[in-house]
């Protein structure tokens, strides 16, 4: 029988794999979907991002995906890393519904967030709980709350830092 922690490690990968095609995908669905997230930012918030400021920003975001998948794999902390990068997509997710609840419609990368970074990270989180100490995952919480906040406010300054 499978420990919890060789469990934990499976599911990591599988999720290794998961989190950068997502990623992807509601990036792509940022950009393509609807009138595209840039004009809608325009159009709600005043907010002007170029494009190329938008893909520069999600590159840099993928790229530290990428690099804390590594990280934790090789500093074993995939359970902890986990609930980051799952809190993160939830905050994404819940930020998108919450806007789409309010302007009483879609918003670009509505769809990705809500079927699938929404039952994905609460799945994970519900998961990632039986298996992470409760101090490290309640910080790995407040992190994944942090990158939600510091991306809105880089996204609100037009993708200036």
């Amino acid at each position: 029988m499978k420990s919890e922690a060789t469990r934990s490690e499976n599911l990591f990968g599988l999720f290794s794999w998961l989190i950068p095609v997502t990623y992807l995908i509601h990036i792509a669905e940022e950009y393509w979907g609807g009138e595209g997230y840039l004009a809608y930012l325009f159009r709600l918030r005043g907010v002007h991002m170029s494009p190329g400021r938008f893909l520069v920003a999600q590159a840099i975001g993928f790229a530290l995906v990428i690099v804390g998948i590594i990280l934790a794999r090789r500093l074993n902390f995939v359970g902890m890393m986990m609930v980051i990068l799952m809190m993160t997509m939830l905050g994404n997710a819940l930020t998108h519904t919450y806007n789409a609840v309010l302007a009483r419609g879609y918003n670009p990368g509505l769809l990705s967030a809500v079927f699938i970074w929404l039952p994905l990270g609460l799945f994970a989180l519900v998961r990632f709980f039986r298996t992470t100490t409760r101090t490290k995952y309640w910080i790995a919480i407040a992190i994944g709350i942090g990158i939600n906040i510091a991306v809105g406010v880089i996204t609100m300054r037009g993708g200036r830092l």
